[in-house]
């Protein structure tokens, strides 16, 4: 069987053979024929059956239990931990300093560009997407002051 490594996620055709497969067992208590397979799934011949079943073997999504009739089984694997874009703590920390070095670019200009105030206010927008309130809440009378200084919003 390979390893976890090694096995890849199924196609939506080898999905949906898979899902017919574990219903059938979960309704009968045991493992389609091919002969049931073919007309579950409106294949042509028990050929393509042995095909589809063969190639889910091989690529680690099903076993067959000593090459008897109706023991296939779907072998389940884990799931992969779901990536998120939470920002952890360091790199929220991180993203706060750069907005706090532009921010000090931007005031240490006597009269700022638009542009730049522009940029504050998109910098500022992300860090409220982001769920950092605090962080933004912090920055919006800094942007008050420079909309007074040279910029017009």
């Amino acid at each position: 069987m390979p390893s976890k490594e090694e096995t890849t996620r199924p196609t939506k055709k080898q999905k949906a053979l898979l899902d017919f497969i574990a219903d059938f067992i979960a309704q009968h208590g045991y493992s389609p024929s091919y002969r049931e397979i073919k007309t579950g799934m409106n294949y042509n011949s028990v050929a393509t059956v042995a095909l589809h079943i063969n190639n889910l073997i091989k690529r680690g999504h099903l076993e067959k239990r000593d090459n008897k009739a109706r023991s296939l089984e779907p072998v389940h694997h884990e799931p992969e931990p779901v990536k998120t874009n939470a920002v952890s703590a360091k790199e929220e920390k991180w993203l706060v300093k750069k907005v706090e070095y532009y921010f000090n670019n931007v005031e240490q200009e006597g009269r700022p560009k638009q542009a730049d105030v522009d940029k504050l206010y998109v910098l500022v927008g992300a860090l409220k997407i982001l769920g950092f309130d605090g962080a933004a809440n912090s920055f919006i009378p800094r942007l008050s002051g420079l909309n007074k200084k040279g910029g017009k919003k």
